[in-house]
C-alpha cells in the first residue's frame, strides 16, 4: 500500500469544493516525480467521490502519489487549450468528448492505439475518443438519453409506452392534461438543447453538416409540434436537464428525455412509479440514434506519459471500469462489463441498448462541432417560439456554421 496517494486526492477534492472557481491549485511547475497531475471538472457528486476513490486505488496500485485540478467545464476547456499550446498540461486529463478534437488539435495529446488494454470495447466509445483516424481519448463508461414515464399516468390513460414518432405525440396530447404535460425535455440554448435534440435530427435521416437539409427540417418541424400543441411545455426553452428531472418527479410531465444520470435522483423520490424505454424512433422497429455522452481520458505528451498510461490503464480495468460505472450510472465501455452491470441495475439495459448504434457528436465535423451545435441550438428556440420557421431557422443555422468555417 501508498497511504500518500489517498492523502493527496482527497485533499485536492475536498478543495475544489470549497473553491470550485479557482481549480484546487496544487499543481505547479514543481510537482515532484512520483506524482502525477489529473485535471477534470467533476466539483458535484456522485462524480467528484467516484473519480477520488478510482484515482486512490488505482495511485496505490501504480505507486505514485495523484494530485486533481478540479475546475468547472466552462473554465476548465479554455485553459487546457493555452496549456495545449504551451505545452504545459497536466499528465492526466479528463474531459466532455466533444472537447477532445479540440484538445487533440493543439498536437500536445499522445496517440493511445495500441498503448491501452480496449479489446473489446464498443466501436462508439472509441470512436468517440478519435481524432482524424487516432485514437486520443477513452472512455470507462458512457451515458445517453432515454424515455422515462409514469406508470400510473399511462394506466390511466390506458397507454402503453411509445415506440415511434406517431405514438410518442399521440401520447404526449393525451397525457397533457391542466398543470400536467405530456412530455418534458430540454431546448435550453446551450449544448444540453442541441444535445436532447440531436436523436430526432438523425432520428430522421439528417445530419450536422447539412442543417438545412429537407430530413432536417422535417425533424424540426415535428419537434416543434409537440411545442405547439402545448404537449411540451414553452419553459422547456429555459429548461436544463435537471430542471426536467424535477418536472417529472413533481408529475407536472408524464414522460421525459433525460439521462442515466438522473436515475439515482428519481430513485430516492418515494413512491415514484416510473419507467424507462429507449426513445421511440420515427417509425416502429426503428433503432433510435443517440449522441455518445461522457467523458474521455487522455494522456498528454511529456516525460510523464508513460507512468500516466499505466495509470490510466488501472482506470480502464475491468474491476474499476465496473466500479465507476455503478457510481455513474454509466454504461460500462466494455459489452462485457456492462451485461454484468445491468443485471444488478436494470433500468440501465435501455441505455445499453442505444450504445452501439450511438453516436459522437463530433465524429461529423471535429474542431467545428461546437459552432454547428450552437447554430442548431439557436434554431430550435427559434422555431419553437415561432419567431422563423423551421425551415427559416434551419436556414439561417446552416449559414452561421458555413460563415464560420469560411473564417
Amino acid at each position: 500500500m501508498h497511504p500518500r496517494p489517498r492523502a493527496a486526492v482527497a485533499a485536492c477534492a475536498a478543495l475544489a469544493l470549497s473553491a470550485v472557481l479557482g481549480g484546487c491549485g496544487l499543481i505547479t511547475a514543481d510537482t515532484p516525480a512520483n506524482t502525477l497531475t489529473v485535471a477534470d471538472y467533476y466539483t458535484a457528486e456522485p462524480g467528484n467521490t467516484a473519480l477520488t476513490s478510482i484515482l486512490d486505488t488505482c495511485a496505490s496500485d501504480t505507486g505514485v502519489d495523484v494530485v486533481r485540478e478540479v475546475m468547472p467545464r466552462a473554465q476548465l476547456v479554455p485553459k487546457l487549450l493555452r496549456d495545449g499550446a504551451a505545452r504545459t498540461l497536466p499528465d492526466l486529463i479528463l474531459s466532455d468528448n466533444p472537447d477532445l478534437p479540440k484538445l487533440a488539435s493543439t498536437g500536445a495529446l499522445l496517440p493511445l492505439d495500441g498503448r491501452l488494454d480496449t479489446d473489446g470495447f464498443y466501436d462508439s466509445v472509441l470512436a468517440a475518443g478519435t481524432y482524424k483516424g487516432t485514437l486520443y481519448g477513452v472512455a470507462p463508461g458512457v451515458n445517453g438519453l432515454a424515455l422515462f414515464y409514469d406508470k400510473a399516468a399511462f394506466r390511466e390513460a390506458g397507454l402503453q409506452p411509445p415506440t415511434d414518432w406517431r405514438q410518442l405525440r399521440a401520447a404526449a396530447s393525451k397525457l397533457t392534461q391542466g398543470h400536467r404535460y405530456g412530455l418534458a425535455l430540454s431546448a435550453v440554448g446551450t449544448e444540453e438543447g442541441s444535445w436532447q435534440y440531436e436523436p430526432f435530427l438523425w432520428g430522421a435521416g439528417a445530419d450536422l453538416d447539412d442543417l438545412d437539409s429537407p430530413r432536417s427540417v422535417s425533424a424540426l418541424s415535428y419537434w416543434t409540434s409537440l411545442f405547439a400543441d402545448g404537449s411540451v411545455s414553452k419553459s422547456a426553452l429555459n429548461w436544463q436537464q435537471s430542471d426536467v428531472a424535477e418536472q417529472f418527479i413533481g408529475h407536472h410531465a408524464a414522460m421525459m428525455v433525460n439521462g442515466s444520470w438522473q436515475l439515482a435522483a428519481l430513485d430516492a423520490v418515494k413512491g415514484l412509479d416510473y419507467g424507462v424505454v429507449p426513445l421511440p424512433g420515427k417509425a416502429s422497429g426503428t433503432t433510435p440514434v443517440t449522441p455518445l455522452g461522457g467523458e474521455t481520458w487522455a494522456v498528454p505528451k511529456g516525460d510523464k506519459q508513460d507512468k500516466a498510461v499505466e495509470l490510466l490503464d488501472c482506470v480502464l480495468g475491468r474491476d474499476n471500469m465496473l466500479r465507476w460505472a455503478s457510481l455513474r450510472a454509466d454504461v460500462p465501455a466494455d459489452p462485457a462489463v456492462a451485461a454484468k452491470l445491468v443485471k444488478r441495475q436494470p433500468d440501465l439495459a435501455p441505455f445499453l441498448a442505444s450504445v452501439p448504434g450511438a453516436r459522437s457528436r463530433t465524429a461529423e465535423l471535429g474542431t467545428g462541432y461546437p459552432t454547428v451545435s450552437q447554430a442548431l441550438y439557436t434554431a430550435l428556440q427559434e422555431a419553437a417560439t415561432g419567431r422563423r420557421t423551421p425551415a427559416d431557422a434551419l436556414a439561417a443555422a446552416q449559414r452561421a456554421a458555413a460563415t464560420s468555417d469560411d473564417n
